[in-house]
């Protein structure tokens, strides 16, 4: 019996109204994808990977995560294991993700890159193994090559201020097509609680050409490297925090806080509650004379397993959803910017679904007319970004905010098969729109329904950033 094909047409797409909101207005929009973690190296040198393991396996947590509930030993996730071993333990574990966003977006990406509707399984893995490490040499399926199929226009990477931007600088040099810029991510300077601060201070330091021996020194530092981004095409900046810090600090306390860890003095709790709240707002005074817009991850708990950090290192699939307070802080932090006519444009990302509300909400408090979305509740963010987490925070917005100045989905990936996310996110948003059509809750007009569609995929992302 043949088998039937798995993404369809109408994958996610439950109405009439939905397949031709989808169709008409969202399919082929182009996507800005404005924050991401893609190595800008592999794009600038337009990398052939070998095979599908690398650049598919490498680095995705989500996958590593779902490999381990189901037992597979660590020689086959990060260890010392072949790539196709990897890839034949990833296989054996596809069919156990049913339920999972993984089993969506895996079928998604073999289809949309490589014209792979088989499922994939341990009796088809070879096969699939095989055909697109074959179509992986082919040079259309170069890091550029797998964008452009994608219809990318613009992609946001995420560097520390002390990188060279070399990779950027070549790529602005060259002819091509996609426009690919940096986010400015100073999140080391302000931990200032971290046994490495001081270390940081010294690559810091270095990038900046002077030694940084005082607070101000550390501004005067981070200004320096902001303005070098500048310079090179910088528009964003992001950080991931716990939680938006707020504490009441005078400049001799700062300046206190900031040489007792030079001297490698022990920092309390208030102290690097203050420093983060003194950096922080020093950071978002900056961005806001540079016209940049700043992005906050709000709400992960990381590096849970201390034995497998100190195995493995951070990012490595060890993180989940934190229970931070999130409301008074960051109402504060925003008000006290406002209040000095230095809130620039703002994106806030949570990771816990019990703050949508609360993020929704929050926007409003800030968007003072000034700037169409000026704050925004940005899109499902890891653990958020599937079918059901995309769906509350579209619903959280559209009830307490204006969903039609929202701007639409990211991948925050390092894969470059993972923008097949862009078409999920806008599936899951026309079958929300059209389900409501169907039922009346919403007008029968698609012209109407289908502009505010296309601006939440494509337009309101081109008006807002400034790339």
């Amino acid at each position: 019996m043949e088998k039937k094909t798995f993404i369809k047409d109408n994958f996610l797409l439950q109405n009439k109204y939905a397949e031709e909101l989808y169709k008409k207005y969202a399919e082929k929009q182009p996507i800005i994808d404005y924050h991401n973690h893609l190595p800008p190296k592999d794009i600038a040198e337009d990398r052939n990977f070998e095979n599908i393991t690398q650049v598919w396996l490498y680095g995705d947590h989500y996958k590593w995560r779902a490999m381990r509930t189901m037992g597979v030993d660590e020689k086959y996730i990060t260890g010392d294991a072949s790539d196709k071993e990897k890839f034949m333990a990833w296989a054996k574990t596809v069919p156990h993700t049913l339920r999972n966003p993984l089993y969506h977006w895996t079928h998604l990406e073999l289809k949309r890159y490589f014209g792979i509707d088989e499922l994939l399984n341990e009796e088809s893995a070879e096969r699939i193994y095989e055909g697109v490490n074959r179509q992986l040499q082919l040079p259309e399926n170069s890091c550029r090559g797998l964008l452009k199929k994608m219809n990318v226009k613009t992609l946001c990477t995420t560097e520390d201020p002390v990188d060279t931007l070399e990779y950027h600088q070549q790529l602005a040099e060259s002819d091509f097509s996609i426009k690919v810029s940096t986010a400015f991510r100073p999140d080391k300077s302000i931990m200032i609680e971290n046994e490495n601060y001081s270390d940081y201070m010294k690559e810091l330091g270095k990038a900046a050409d002077m030694t940084i021996n005082s607070y101000d020194g550390l501004k005067k530092a981070l200004r320096s490297r902001i303005e070098y981004f500048h310079e090179n095409g910088c528009r964003l900046c992001d950080h991931g925090l716990n939680y938006i810090s707020f504490k009441e600090f005078s400049a001799e306390e700062i300046n206190s806080i900031f040489n007792k860890k030079l001297k490698g003095e022990e920092i309390s709790d208030l102290e690097a509650e203050k420093f983060h709240t003194a950096i922080l707002l020093f950071l978002c005074e900056t961005y806001h004379e540079f016209g940049w817009v700043q992005q906050f991850h709000l709400g992960a708990l990381r590096n849970n397993n201390k034995r497998m950090l100190k195995e493995l290192g951070p990012d490595t699939g060890w993180d989940s959803i934190a229970d931070y307070s999130q409301a008074e802080n960051l109402s504060a932090f925003l008000d006290a910017l406002d209040g000095m006519d230095t809130l620039t444009k703002t994106i806030l990302y949570n990771l816990n679904p019990s703050d949508n509300e609360i993020f929704a909400t929050m926007i409003g408090n800030f968007n003072d007319g000034s700037i169409k979305g000026k704050v925004q509740f940005g899109s499902g963010w890891w653990f958020l970004d599937q079918k059901d987490g995309i769906i509350k925070q579209l619903n959280a917005l559209s009830n307490m905010g204006l969903v039609s100045c929202f701007i639409g989905m990211l991948t925050d990936s390092r894969s470059f098969l993972s923008f097949p996310r862009h078409e999920y996110f806008r599936r899951v948003l026309c079958n929300l729109f059209g389900e409501e059509m169907e039922n009346g809750e919403l007008p029968e007009d698609l012209e109407l329904v289908g502009q505010t569609i296309a601006n939440i995929c494509y337009n309101n992302a081109e008006e807002y950033f400034d790339f």
